[in-house]
């Protein structure tokens, strides 16, 4: 198979971008998208030229670290699999793929197709944990907990933070993530001692951060590759104003003493 690629090249975050052309011939259609991007990649290097710069580990749909924006959507045209799990049989013979970075404020990017996606871990270091003594691993059974709410929590903890669901929304929202991570403490018994100041702080991060509002469309929904699901974002905005007008109604009768 023959592409012509269209991708971002940018040297790092100060220097102007612009979209470069190239072609790459004999590509199987069972090769993975990165596969094809190293095959780019080895020729231009044979040929002198500067590789693409691209984010991956695992290559198998479990770090998140593999954010393209293909033709115009994350993580390209198949449903449910990130950019390392597509494969070039998803395209046709001739097409012309357009590569980009994801394209949010709170995701500076780095070099080429690479953003910085640390924005994430500051808001998991804002609250995403269980710090509260939970004693040593429990036999199992030990803590009922309702199937229903496992279940939940075991969907939301699917989330791998790859960023998708930002590049999706018009207003680069990250609140699918928080709501992912939210719901998945929250809903435990361990989560729940310090589920009000978690999801206090977190959004709180998130403001700080330059992440947009929620805007309602789905598309975070339909983008993320582990299909988790908006009730997530409900569950967290719940969660938000319940700890907001608690913390008001005991500020109040704090002053009135």
């Amino acid at each position: 198979m023959n592409f012509t690629l269209k991708i971002w090249r940018q040297k790092n975050a100060g220097a102007k971008g612009q979209m470069v052309s190239y072609d790459v011939s004999g590509i199987s259609p069972d090769s993975s998208f990165f596969e094809m991007l190293d095959t780019l990649n080895q020729n231009l290097i044979m040929s002198g030229g500067d590789p693409v710069s691209f984010d991956h580990d695992c290559r198998e749909g479990i770090c998140g670290t593999c954010s393209l924006y293909i033709n115009g959507r994350p993580h390209g045209p198949e449903k449910g699999v990130t950019t390392c799990q597509l494969h070039m049989r998803s395209f046709k013979d001739g097409d012309t793929i357009h590569i980009e970075p994801w394209r949010a404020k709170a995701f500076p990017i780095i070099s080429d197709l690479i953003v910085d996606r640390s924005a994430f871990d500051k808001i998991i270091q804002a609250g995403g944990y269980v710090s509260v003594n939970t004693g040593g691993v429990p036999d199992a059974n030990t803590i009922p907990v309702q199937k229903e709410k496992s279940d939940a929590a075991f969907d939301a903890a699917t989330c791998i933070g790859c960023g998708a669901c930002v590049a999706a929304c018009s207003n680069a929202a990250a609140m699918l993530f928080i709501g992912a991570k939210v719901s998945h403490l929250a809903l435990l018994p361990q989560g729940q001692v310090e589920a009000a100041k978690r999801v206090q702080k977190m959004v709180a991060c998130m403001d700080d951060l330059g992440f947009g509002n929620c805007s309602n469309t789905y598309a975070c929904e339909a983008e993320c590759p582990k299909g988790i699901s908006v009730s997530n974002i409900a569950r967290m905005n719940r969660g938000f104003l319940s700890s907001k007008l608690f913390a008001e109604k005991e500020k109040i009768i704090q002053d009135s003493l």
